[in-house]
């Protein structure tokens, strides 16, 4: 069988960026090549230099980096001397891209219509007839609903799945031969994110279309690659089928990145979180720790909206749980679910109706003065660890704040305390006078973690904590949050999408759904014997890391 003439070829592509200190290679000598029909997939965590291959293909890189050396020919014509005129003709036409995050991809001040139309005009796919024709065409493609209307919303008026489906519509609307998805389901639930992989495969086989998969889910990866591409700090590891990487990988690497990856159903038959230190459990207290009733969150008032018409809905809706010492209670869901306003109002941070007792403290109606000794039982560690710390201040100052505010110690003890608290989280003391750009993301969330266990609290509230991470990055920091519940009896509120990191994580689950909470239970209950369909449904849609058991089948559910 002879293999056929590749669509797109890179051969030793090498790209430096401009520094202060002169030229650094940020891609070196990265060669692979995607034939016709194909859906290659390169992979690698954050830095690796995906997307910048990517950008390098499209003719996309920014001032401040350099293309040394290397070809990248399509159809056997070279892209890197072609000139400006005719790439611009090339972008969209031939070669499309999606990226990342659709919501800064789309224009805000155009609707929907103008931006889909705006490419078929300028490359003249309109089939024969009008722009405005095609372009509801390519939103009944990609299956969004009254696609007539969508052409006239703007970005903000879809969700983000449906977002992310105008991309895909917009990048195949005049049917590339190449399509470059640049990690187009990261943001997402696992639920849409199953739709659009779906969607993927099925718009790549209705108009032919080859695909670089940019992404560092290997489940994803497992689920969509025919060929897969591993690169790592700018070169590539190792590259071949998807069954010769995932059942027999060559490179230390590769096999790293594989074990790292949190497989659903592996933690089956046990009740609780893996044990990963040897240190003797702490007495803790048999009452929980937090007690939840009747709790309601309602945004816009009571009056409605602007004062305005009838009152909105609860985004919350009379939820119950408790929460006992040493344990973790995960709290699944969708975007817009209402796990993240929940962990808002147990912390007192939102109004809510209902009652809310940390640590036998019922903090309804509490003055800010009488909530201040509370909030030193409870903390809470936000999604985005760059957005959580004030770039203006070393991360030394950061730790220390929460303990200046309390008036806690003296200057130096203050210090003692984070140098203390830097080494609890496996980072050194030294590092306390950098700031936070100076950090990788994991780095930045370990400091987010030490700040949130300056004041010895109780109760930590983790809000989609490791989503934004790497997938062995997010493995060594789910380590260290069940570290630190083994050896100080911390107790968490553990809210995330990602159905097996909180399997990992939790000994009580809540799946929730439009506010409510659909099924609660023991984490083997709630993984091994899901009773609600919305719970079994969102378990099929884990995209598995295992490729010989998932490609082309239903996926098995836990509790199959």
């Amino acid at each position: 069988m002879t293999t056929p003439e590749p669509l797109l070829a890179i051969t030793d592509l090498s790209i430096d960026a401009r520094t202060p200190e002169g030229l650094r290679p940020v891609l070196d000598g990265v060669s692979f090549a995607l034939v016709p029909g194909e859906t290659l997939c390169l992979a690698g965590e954050s830095g690796s230099g995906k997307s910048l291959t990517a950008l390098s293909i499209m003719r996309l890189l920014s001032p401040s980096l350099r293309q040394r050396g290397g070809s990248i020919k399509l159809a056997g014509r070279e892209l890197t001397t072609l000139p400006e005129r005719a790439m611009r003709q090339l972008r969209g036409g031939d070669i499309a891209m999606i990226f990342q995050e659709p919501m800064t991809s789309l224009n805000p001040v155009m609707t929907i219509g103008a931006q889909l139309t705006e490419a078929i005009r300028i490359h003249g796919a309109t089939d024969g007839g009008s722009a405005e024709t095609r372009a509801r065409a390519m939103l009944d493609a990609v299956h969004i609903n009254e696609p007539a209307r969508r052409l006239g919303q703007y970005p903000h008026e879809l969700s983000g799945g449906m977002r992310q489906r105008v991309m895909i519509a917009m990048a195949l609307s005049c049917r590339p031969k190449v399509l470059i998805a640049d990690e187009p389901t990261t943001a997402l639930d696992v639920t849409v994110q199953a739709q659009i992989l779906t969607l993927m495969r099925e718009l790549k086989g209705e108009f032919g279309t080859s695909i670089i998969l940019i992404t560092h889910d290997m489940g994803v990866v497992a689920e969509m690659a025919d060929r897969v591409a591993l690169l790592r700090a700018g070169r590539m590891v190792e590259q071949g089928s998807l069954t010769q990487i995932f059942e027999q990988p060559r490179e230390a690497y590769t096999k790293q990145l594989l074990d790292a990856v949190p497989r659903l159903g592996a933690f089956r038959g046990t009740d609780g979180p893996p044990r990963v230190t040897a240190a003797p459990p702490p007495v803790l207290p048999a009452g929980p720790i937090l007690f939840v009733r009747d709790l309601e969150v309602t945004y816009g008032g009571a009056t409605g909206w602007f004062g305005r018409g009838s009152p909105p809905p609860p985004v919350v809706k009379r939820v119950n749980f408790e929460l006992k010492a040493g344990e973790t209670l995960g709290l699944v869901g969708e975007s817009g679910s209402g796990k993240s306003t929940i962990g808002k109002a147990v912390l007192g941070l939102i109004p809510f109706t209902g009652e809310v007792v940390i640590d036998g403290v019922a903090i309804a109606g509490l003055s800010p003065g009488a909530m201040k000794p509370v909030r030193r039982k409870a903390q809470m560690i936000f999604q985005d660890p760059y957005a959580s710390l004030d770039p203006r201040m070393s991360v030394g100052e950061s730790i220390a704040e929460p303990l200046a505010i309390h008036g806690i110690g003296t200057r130096n003890e203050r210090r003692e305390r984070v140098a203390l608290l830097l080494r609890r989280v496996h980072l050194t003391p030294d590092q306390a006078t950098r700031y936070p750009h100076e950090f990788s993301g994991g780095q930045r969330q370990r400091i987010c973690i030490a700040r949130a266990l300056a004041l010895e609290p109780k109760i930590i509230v983790a809000d989609e904590s490791v989503s934004a991470l790497d997938v062995s990055v997010r493995a060594h920091v789910l380590d260290l949050l069940l570290e630190l519940q083994e050896e100080m009896g911390l107790s968490y509120l553990f809210i995330s999408h990602d159905m097996a990191v909180v399997e990992r994580m939790s000994h009580q689950v809540a799946v929730m759904r439009g506010g409510a909470f659909v099924e609660t239970g023991s984490r083997r209950a709630v993984f091994e014997n899901p009773v609600d369909t919305y719970t079994r449904a969102l378990m099929r849609a884990v995209p598995v890391p295992i490729p010989s058991t998932i490609r082309h089948q239903d996926r098995v559910t836990a509790s199959a």
